[in-house]
């Protein structure tokens, strides 16, 4: 039987008691119905599995007391950074979850020309509550152990300002180069060096996009004869980055 994992907001050691958040226990407790004595594994984004067993149930909760610690060794060699143009509705929910499964380090969230969402302030910092859950939770089925940052949405021409400038830079074009060139442009990339991959919204990037993204280094890469959707083609690109250099091989 799978041992139930559980994201934890504290910091885990050998001997620690940790109390569980409400949504791990009334998933533990009333769907799984574990008692006492059942053996989880914690995670709190450190990199590192906590072996522990469940105590202390009650009305309002249970705790958890950690009796072994290993290294988790589901962490990508690849530091992937999903650069995703705001997508409309549940789209945006499903390519955060399914990166988060394909072992991206990070998810940028960009405005570009053509998005249509737009987000003020306050409902940008609820939306980024709200991914972060949907990461941790993607973390907790897949066996991870650290949790992708989501940083909050920025306009394109502000995230190329801050972008670091040993990064590997990628963008969906369909005038690009072929996939290809991935085994190539990937061939002996510095181990601390992030792959920056930018997807377009639904309409694609705009010419002043790709202008803009080719200016500061980005190579356009082109996924096959077909025209992906934008909830497709980045899971599509990290799966095929995996494959050729990261641990798909």
């Amino acid at each position: 039987m799978r041992i139930p994992r559980c994201f934890v907001e504290s910091s885990l050691a050998i001997g620690s008691e940790v109390a569980l958040p409400a949504s791990a226990c009334e998933h533990l407790l009333r769907v799984l119905r574990l008692s006492a004595g059942a053996e989880l594994i914690l995670c709190n984004g450190d990199g590192n599995d906590y072996r522990a067993r469940l105590e202390n149930i009650g009305k309002r909760g249970a705790t958890a007391t950690v009796f072994a610690q290993s290294v988790n060794a589901t962490q990508s060699p690849l530091r992937i950074v999903l650069v995703q143009a705001l997508a409309r509705g549940e789209k945006m929910d499903w390519i955060v979850q399914k990166a988060t499964e394909l072992g991206v380090s990070a998810i940028m969230p960009v405005i570009t020309e053509r998005t249509e969402v737009r987000l003020d302030e306050d409902r940008a910092q609820r939306r980024l509550a709200h991914w972060r859950a949907i990461t941790i939770a993607a973390c907790e089925q897949c066996g991870r152990a650290d949790v992708p940052t989501i940083a909050t949405p920025v306009r394109l021409a502000d995230y190329l300002a801050g972008i670091t400038p040993r990064a590997l830079r990628l963008t969906l074009d369909p005038d690009g180069e072929p996939a290809a060139m991935l085994a190539s442009a990937t061939a002996d990339p510095p181990l601390d060096a992030p792959i920056h991959f930018v997807v377009g919204p639904e309409g694609g990037l705009s010419d002043r996009d790709l202008a803009q993204l080719r200016a500061v280094g980005f190579r356009g890469l082109r996924l096959g004869p077909r025209i992906l959707r934008t909830e497709t083609a980045g899971l599509a690109a990290i799966a095929a980055l995996q494959a050729i250099a990261g641990d798909f091989r």
